[in-house]
Formats: structure tokens, C-alpha cells, sequence
């Protein structure tokens, strides 16, 4: 059995995880969760992970739940290159380092830019609030600043060198919007 991805490719994490694996050359099976069914609500999706959210993995029986620890964990088990998330801790600790921050800056920012911008209005059949448009993309501009100015800053990726899965996830929040598919389903 190969390593099983269950996600959509709509979802920023789960596409980090299938770029991730794609660059490595990792054989892997897309299983399609599609959110806007409600496929990760059904019981076979749930018994993989009860929280409704994707990615999942499931490795030869062993399921891994939430990006970032699919991510470490696919570095630790898959022959990839050390760059992704280096064995040397103290280069770990500034890739875990930016994990912490991502979810609550880079993360969260981006995406509640995205849902008042496109996905409220899509849900609701209404225009977007533009007081809360303003508001959330002054914090994705701060968000996007900080990581302009202080991860980025003079060095070409957010850690050292080398791409590591912190860039990875971060690629993958910035550029939501220009995603092909995902404009596509949302008539822009």
C-alpha cells in the first residue's frame, strides 16, 4: 500500500503536504476530500480524524493528522533531503521556530483575509463587507511585512539557505489567490 494524502488541493495545507511529497518524489495516492460536500464529515472521513479537517496521511496504517506534523513526520520517515527540516536542532528550532508563528500570523491572517474577501460573499450570495475586507488586509499587510522584513530579510528563504517545509507552508498561504482551480470555483 502506498502513502494515501486525503485533502483537496483547494485547502493551502493540504497542497503544501502534495507539493512537499511531489518534490520528493514520494509515491503517494490523492484520496479527494471535498470540504464544500461534506465529504470530511462522513463517517469514513471521520474515522481518520474526528477534528473534519484536512490533510490527513495514512502510511501503510499510520495516520498522521495536521500539516505541520504530517511534514515532520514525512522528514523523518522519507528519504528526503536534511534542507526540508534540518536534523541539526538548532537549525530545527528556527524552522519550528516560524511553525509556531505561522498558524497565528501568516496562517491565520491570509486565510480570514481570503474568507471575508471571497468565501463569506460565496457562502451568503452577499458582497463582501468592505469594512472587514480593509481590516483583514491590513493585517495580511502587516503579516506579509513581517515577513518581507524579518524572516526574509537578507537571506532568500525564511530560515537560512535552503527551502525548508516552513517556506513550503508559507508559499502556499501567500499565494491562495493566484491559485488556477480556485479561481476557477469562484467565477474570477
Amino acid at each position: 500500500m502506498s502513502l494515501e494524502l486525503y485533502g483537496n488541493l483547494l485547502s493551502q495545507p493540504a497542497r503544501a503536504v502534495a507539493v512537499f511529497l511531489s518534490a520528493n518524489k514520494v509515491p503517494f495516492e490523492t484520496k479527494l476530500i471535498d470540504i464544500m460536500k461534506g465529504d470530511n464529515k462522513k463517517p469514513e472521513f471521520l474515522k481518520l480524524n474526528p477534528f473534519h479537517k484536512i490533510p490527513v496521511i495514512d502510511d501503510n496504517g499510520f495516520v498522521v493528522r495536521e500539516s505541520v506534523a504530517i511534514l515532520r513526520y514525512l522528514c523523518h520517515e522519507k528519504n528526503v533531503p536534511d534542507h526540508w527540516y534540518p536534523k541539526d536542532s538548532k537549525e530545527q528550532a528556527r524552522v519550528d521556530e516560524y511553525l509556531e508563528w505561522h498558524h497565528l500570523d501568516t496562517r491565520f491572517n491570509c486565510m480570514n483575509f481570503f474568507a471575508v474577501k471571497y468565501l463569506a460573499p460565496m457562502f451568503t450570495g452577499k458582497p463582501p463587507n468592505s469594512k472587514e475586507v480593509s481590516q483583514a488586509e491590513e493585517k495580511m499587510k502587516t503579516t506579509l511585512g513581517l515577513i518581507e522584513n524579518i524572516w526574509l530579510k537578507n537571506k532568500p528563504y525564511l530560515i537560512n539557505n535552503a527551502v525548508t517545509i516552513a517556506d513550503l507552508l508559507a508559499v502556499c498561504e501567500v499565494e491562495q489567490l493566484s491559485n488556477p482551480e480556485l479561481k476557477s470555483r469562484l467565477g474570477k
